[in-house]
């Protein structure tokens, strides 16, 4: 069977990237000839823009703030075989791209992640680091995935990835979705090593260490809440009941040695928090069923679209 020549296409959503833009365009064009490189700017107050326009991406604009949103307009509005989605603040190396997007095609793969490995101690903040490690262990627990980088934002996809992903994150969290989509649709993935360089001088990351962390965090529980309600609805369980135990037995040791329940309001509090928890396990079930349904739509979806081991790249 003949061999489709794969379109490439580069996504770089940015914001006040006016000291880095321009260069990381002009790279990833160097890198990839054949590809179009898209920059979608997000309400930037520099020279962003322009400096994007002169450096040859096609330039648009997302007005609502936030990654995630740029990231749903991008992966809405272009039409690619090949989708490389990273960061515009020059910190990633785009001489990787092409043994990434290769090994995508020949390993009929669905994402293919760079794992940073800093090339300078100031290119990862100590904030970061432990924060990346943090959320990256508690993912891979969670999903049962083997991950060393969660937030790495230099991935390489595919075209079935892109069009069978529905997600809801604004922020930071993008990157949390998009691992769990590929984990729990059961897609070929692989990690590759990518050098992380300093930030240029002008550029600044917009990543905030708490705020944006916690961000994550709630992101990864609302994850395991939809994707495994039972895993979720069992932790509660699991509480519910130790808390119910913890207050009600005192209670029922009493009754059985003087036959008097002295502390009503502690007896009725435990025995609501265990019939809670018997609750919480009923719709952990119910909700684990109907997951099960929505999981064998969106394979479906993703599976209508064609592998990537169908092209060839240019």
């Amino acid at each position: 069977m003949k061999k489709e020549r794969a379109r490439i296409a580069v996504l770089i959503p940015c914001y006040n990237e006016d000291a880095a833009i321009g260069k990381t365009v002009r790279d990833f064009r160097a890198a990839l000839p054949a590809a179009t490189v898209y920059v979608y700017d997000n309400n930037s107050k520099d020279q962003t823009i322009a400096r994007a326009t002169d450096a040859g991406a096609v330039v648009r604009r997302e007005s609502r703030q936030g990654k995630g949103n740029v990231v749903r307009r991008m992966f809405a509005d272009i039409e690619a075989d090949i989708y490389i989605l990273v960061d515009g603040d020059d910190t990633y190396d785009a001489t990787a791209a092409p043994a990434l997007a290769r090994l995508l095609v020949e390993d009929g793969l669905d994402i293919v992640s760079g794992r940073r490995i800093a090339m300078a101690k100031d290119a990862y903040r100590a904030g970061h680091v432990l924060g990346n490690r943090l959320l990256t262990g508690l993912t891979a627990m969670m999903f049962r995935v083997k991950l060393g980088d969660l937030l790495t934002g230099y991935r390489v996809m595919s075209r079935r990835f892109v069009k069978s992903f529905p997600f809801t994150a604004e922020g930071f969290g993008i990157e949390t979705e998009l691992t769990v989509h590929a984990v729990r649709l059961l897609m070929p993935m692989a990690e590759v090593d990518t050098r992380y360089k300093e930030r240029p001088v002008g550029s600044v990351s917009k990543l905030n260490t708490w705020r944006d962390g916690f961000r994550i965090l709630f992101t990864i529980t609302s994850l395991v809440r939809e994707e495994r309600p039972l895993v979720f609805f069992s932790i509660i369980f699991g509480l519910l009941v130790i808390a119910s135990l913890f207050l009600g037995t005192p209670v029922v040791l009493e009754y059985l040695r003087t036959g008097l329940v002295p502390r009503i309001p502690t007896a009725v509090l435990a025995t609501g928090m265990m019939l809670l928890a018997f609750l919480s396990l009923a719709s952990g079930l119910i909700l684990d069923t109907v997951t099960r349904g929505r999981w064998d739509l969106k394979r479906l979806a993703y599976l209508a679209i064609k592998s990537p081991h169908d092209l060839k790249l240019p």
